[in-house]
């Protein structure tokens, strides 16, 4: 009888954490951790622990967004609202701030960050004008990409 419970708990378990990624989306935020910075002298990649800081936003499922860095011994957090946008047949994902702030990452005066949507990565868009190449991985949720 005890196997058939273990057995019966493990299933649960596995439904509860299945790889349905669409209704992941619908219920809970997604995490993108920053994991690989590169600069533009060659050989200046440096991940984990090894960055001038370390960052990550939470996507939530209401289209609303927080962004936070931890640099230095401080924290810094912003929020603001996000979207997909399709731009020559490559996805983004478009960040627009509610405020202006130094966490914002982009080429422009403006409240708006763009990242590419690529290989199951997000990829910064910052580095086209001489800031850092940003890439961040998806966390995962209970087993899912």
């Amino acid at each position: 009888m005890r196997k058939y419970l273990v057995l019966c708990c493990c299933y649960l378990l596995i439904i509860s954490c299945s790889n349905n990624e669409e209704a992941i989306e619908e219920t809970s935020s997604q995490i993108w951790q920053l994991v690989k910075m590169t600069g533009n002298v060659e050989g200046s990649e440096t991940t984990g622990t090894a960055m001038e800081w370390q960052e990550f936003y939470m996507l939530n499922f209401d289209g609303t967004f927080l962004k936070s860095r931890y640099r230095n011994d401080v924290n810094t957090e912003v929020k603001g609202s996000y979207s997909y946008k399709t731009i020559n047949e490559q996805e983004f994902i478009v960040f627009t701030y509610f405020e202006e702030n130094e966490l914002i990452a982009n080429c422009t005066s403006t409240l708006e960050e763009y990242l590419l949507v690529q290989d199951y990565k997000l990829i910064g868009t910052w580095n086209a004008c001489d800031g850092p190449a940003l890439e961040y991985q998806r966390q995962a949720l209970c087993g899912t990409k």
